[in-house]
């Protein structure tokens, strides 16, 4: 436990909206006393705030695991998170959530994690375990278990679903919060959904759409991560909704973690000409407050979780303590590295270029158009548009003019015949990329202008158990993810430095036009994110809940 002693600065209460000079006393880990200290201090001093808080999280989606997530978390005044480990729930069950909790354990750093409530996702895909009602009664019950993850399985609410409900109703007898997850989701459904028992939402992509569901009283959490990107669209409803807003990131790729996290969202939202007052309970206090955390909030008697910075405007951090101890100063982080041993389930075969053709007989048609996925940077979801496919020697194949290319995904579970589909926006003009992070079920995805790179990057992928590749014909690189093929125990830094060098070949290399590249196909196979996606089973239509056809 650190010993005692006496930080000054310009305190930040969010509870009182004022800011003052203060020496802040920490004994024991928790801090003693609060006191104003004006009469005599000599500017310029730091701001002392609360510890920023991820309130929605997948840190399977950093690439690390918990512990070298922190590691880079802390640099940028983030103390702790709300974290949904259904990603690893998917791939090994309930030892995968029992692995997160353990090695969040390991560091000084205030994990706080759900029990994913949609083990798998939905049943029209496989995926490498599952989680029935009576096991995720068995997690709620865990102390270290705060809430019930994202309520994916929203027509199963709608619905009155037996084994939905009976997740749901343990969480509340517990006393524990619901969260969901209800893309587009407005009205009379929405309340029902609410009236469920289901207090957040961090899917809304438009003001109308989080307006409306504010109004059945559900908290919104303003997402802003690699991929799905909502905070301009959303941020200004701090103005008026301070108490339900939460900032999260939901999924965030270690490059950018390695940059910034939360912080950053203050620092856009205070240049906005938003109140510093409502973006730091956005930031701070609201997650701490919802989900009944063990998270100091920078008042007397509280755990000593706090950090220090340079201004209010780019919310420069300087130093964060979590329970009294300092685990960053000025970019370094002072969290060890945790040695751990990879638990995984990977047990495909490599494949070859002949399992990658799709004839046109198996590819559902309407008057020769054929369903094709739009990808849209920046969303997560996807439209459904109806196009001509290119056609060579009887086979569909990817065309590069039309940027309408070839996607697969490949069981990684067990051998099995490899679903195909085609897709629009990846702008990839050569080569392929391929990944083993592929929502929800964690199947193999990949992307690509011909079969032998679609074979090759896959390959790479396979020979890693996991990882994310990318195959062009003279040069291949792959990251390795041999943690349930999601994640890496190395150093969190050079993992972020080797996502960025493969990052950036899949942009100048292969030509892909997205932002995140990796992170867009990684919702590729997400089913329960409309309109058209694509599971090892098939092509699926996320309006009608069914398979194309």
């Amino acid at each position: 436990m650190a010993t005692a002693f006496t930080v000054t600065g310009n305190l930040v209460d969010v509870w009182k909206k004022k800011i003052y000079p203060a020496a802040v006393t920490v004994s024991g880990g928790r801090i003693q006393s609060i006191r104003d200290i004006h009469e005599n201090v000599i500017q310029p001093l730091p701001y002392i705030l609360p510890g920023f808080i991820d309130s929605h999280v997948h840190i399977e989606s950093s690439m690390l695991i918990p512990s070298e997530f922190a590691r880079l978390a802390v640099v940028h005044g983030t103390v702790g998170t709300v974290s949904d480990p259904h990603e690893i729930a998917n791939v090994c069950g309930m030892a995968g959530v029992e692995f997160m909790i353990d090695n969040g354990k390991k560091v000084p750093f205030k994990f706080n994690f759900g029990a994913p409530s949609c083990v798998p996702a939905t049943t029209f895909e496989t995926a490498g375990a599952s989680l029935d009602s009576a096991q995720v009664q068995q997690l709620l019950e865990r102390k270290e278990i705060k809430y019930l993850s994202e309520m994916m399985n929203f027509p199963g609410v709608l619905f009155n679903d037996g084994e939905v409900m009976k997740k749901i109703a343990a969480a509340k007898a517990l006393d524990k919060p619901v969260d969901g997850h209800a893309p587009g989701l407005r009205g009379e459904q929405a309340q029902r959904y609410i009236d469920a028992g289901i207090s957040t939402d961090h899917e809304c992509f438009t003001s109308e759409e989080a307006l409306d569901k504010l109004g059945h009283g559900m908290k919104i959490l303003i997402r802003e991560g690699s991929a799905a990107k909502n905070f301009e669209a959303l941020v200004a409803l701090l103005n008026d909704y301070p108490e339900m807003i939460m900032f999260c990131s939901d999924d965030k790729h270690p490059d950018s973690l390695a940059e910034s996290h939360i912080n950053k969202l203050c620092e856009r939202a205070v240049a906005k000409g938003l109140d510093v007052f409502k973006v730091l309970q956005a930031a701070c206090v609201n997650p701490v407050v919802h989900y009944e955390l063990n998270v100091g909030l920078l008042r007397e008697g509280d755990a000593a979780d706090f950090i220090l910075a340079e201004d209010l405007k780019q919310f420069k951090i300087t130093h964060t303590y979590i329970d009294g101890e300092l685990v960053a100063e000025k970019g370094r982080s002072f969290i060890k590295r945790v040695t751990e041993k990879p638990i995984n389930q990977f047990t495909c075969r490599e494949i070859t270029t002949g399992e990658l053709k799709i004839s046109p007989a198996e590819y559902p048609s309407e008057n020769g158009l054929v369903p094709v996925i739009e990808a849209l940077d920046g969303q997560l979801i996807t439209n459904k548009l109806m196009l001509q496919p290119k056609i060579v020697n009887n086979q569909i194949v990817s065309d590069v003019d039309t940027d309408i290319l070839k996607m697969v995904v490949v069981n990684r579970y067990k051998q099995a015949p490899i679903a195909k589909c085609l897709i629009k926006n990846f702008g990839v003009k050569k080569g392929a990329l391929a990944s083993s992070v592929a929502h929800d079920s964690h199947n193999i995805v990949a992307v690509g202008v011909d079969d032998e790179s679609l074979a090759r990057a896959i390959n790479l992928v396979i020979r890693e158990q996991g990882g994310v590749s990318a195959a062009a014909a003279e040069k291949e690189m792959v990251l390795g993810l041999p943690v349930a093929g999601l994640m890496s125990a190395d150093d969190g830094y050079k993992v972020a430095d080797a996502y960025t060098a493969i990052d950036k070949m899949t942009k100048e290399e292969l030509g892909s036009t997205l932002a995140a590249p990796f992170m867009t196909l990684s919702f590729m196979a997400l089913l329960v994110i409309p309109h058209l996606k694509l599971s090892d089973l098939g092509l699926f239509d996320g309006d009608k809940f069914e398979f194309a056809r």
